[in-house]
């Protein structure tokens, strides 16, 4: 019996040996996973995605000094995939993440579809799922416990615009809404419907259209004969190219053009250079905002770096280019500072305390505020409207934001083809 006993013994402890070896070891580094979007569909957004991530890990393993826990600092590791912008893909790239690098939290990747696709693989695996690129409120209304997300929500993406032309031009009355038929622009469309009644504008067009569409041609031929002051609409990168081309193409001129998505790329610039101009489109971030540790001291905050110049700069070094992050690198930039922050108000890399402590978290960062509320969805952080005005990006909105004044109404197409420039007067 002693025997017995002795040997009983000697494997519970070995079990217990194992399992502080194993907590030490994944003490040794913090892991995050990621399944990127670095071709397909959504490539473009996916570079500034991988650059952001890279430029926050480079700034709290060189400069902040690692993350704190148990009392010591230990370095961030950053494992990505290509997903190639497919579900299937993200699936079983989560998959392979989880059970076989053992990561401690999955970024999700870029997308509300591709997000939500994940989403159920995280919970499975009870494991923390962030949420940088998915805007539609959807994700946050199925229940799910490890969900939580930077990005804002998508109803509120058009709701700066339409109350900055409510002010600066109360005789436009007429908005015409044209979205891509995916889950995250239709949620745009919707919130953008309700805040434009509460305005009193009259929507006199609504339509949506099918993803990976080639030719909008009838959409705006229908939406020119309703005569819109100004418009609404997009989805991602490629139809908001199209949807901008072809509006040129068919002489369909309005005060006001705002495009989710696509307009706050650079390449969408380098794609239609002076037929841009004017253009707008809502931003989650430019560079020019004026977030920093002396507006968080104002705002009651703790402030986390890197600055916005600082952030700048080792995103130019992790992409190697000499590119100006958007709102897609810098969104999944600011997550790898609330993830810190967690694991150390936590003291643990357990999703369930993480996740915990992000739903108590209020902080600022060069993105600006963060704040989730018990379902996980972002409630702290505001948008900006930026316009393409002589090929440069400038904040027009809210006033307290901007870097330049809107130039409204914007030129017209055959005004852009002659070189017109989107200059405010």
């Amino acid at each position: 019996m002693k025997k017995k006993g002795i040997m009983v013994f000697m494997g519970v402890a070995a079990v217990i040996g194992l399992f502080v070896c194993g907590n030490a070891l994944a003490a040794s580094k913090v892991v995050i996973g990621h399944p990127a979007c670095l071709s397909g569909k959504y490539a473009k957004a996916g570079e500034q995605a991988v650059g952001g991530i890279n430029a926050c890990v480079d700034w709290v393993n060189n400069v902040y000094g690692g993350v704190m826990i148990d009392g010591k600092r230990v370095p961030i590791e950053y494992k990505y995939y290509d997903c190639e912008s497919k579900k299937e893909s993200v699936t079983s790239l989560i998959g392979r993440l989880i059970t076989v690098d053992k990561v401690n939290v999955v970024f999700a990747p870029y997308s509300s579809g591709l997000t939500l696709r994940g989403a159920p693989v995280t919970e499975s695996h009870q494991m923390l799922y962030m949420d940088h690129g998915g805007a539609n409120n959807a994700i946050f209304q199925q229940g799910f416990r490890y969900v939580v997300q930077t990005i804002g929500p998508a109803t509120s993406y058009h709701q700066g615009t339409l109350d900055m032309i409510k002010t600066i031009d109360p005789s436009a009355t007429k908005v015409a809404l044209a979205y891509e038929d995916s889950e995250f622009a239709k949620m745009v469309m919707e919130g953008a419907k309700m805040h434009a009644q509460e305005l009193g504008f009259e929507v006199v067009f609504e339509r949506t259209y099918p993803k990976g569409v080639t030719d909008l041609t009838p959409l705006l031929s229908a939406l020119k004969a309703s005569k819109p002051d100004f418009i609404l609409g997009g989805g991602h990168f490629e139809d908001g190219q199209l949807f901008n081309r072809q509006m040129a193409d068919l002489d369909i001129d309005s005060k006001a053009l705002s495009l989710i998505a696509a307009a706050t790329l650079p390449a969408f610039y380098e794609a239609l250079t002076t037929m841009a101009e004017g253009v707008m489109g809502p931003s989650h971030w430019e560079y020019g905002v004026t977030y920093s540790e002396e507006g968080a001291k104002k705002a009651g905050l703790p402030w986390i770096g890197p600055g916005q110049d600082e952030f700048v700069a080792l995103f130019k070094k992790a992409v190697q280019k000499d590119m100006i992050p958007d709102y897609h690198a810098a969104e999944a930039g600011a997550q790898v500072l609330a993830y810190v922050l967690a694991v150390e108000k936590a003291g643990s890399l357990a999703s369930d305390k993480v996740r915990a402590a992000l739903g108590d978290l209020q902080f600022m960062s060069f993105y600006g505020g963060w704040d989730v509320d018990d379902t996980g969805l972002q409630v702290g952080h505001t948008m900006v409207d930026v316009q393409w005005q002589d090929a440069k990006r400038v904040i027009v909105w809210p006033e307290s934001a901007q870097t330049g004044k809107p130039c409204y109404p914007m030129p017209t197409f055959d005004e852009k083809a002659k070189g017109v420039k989107a200059i405010p007067k």
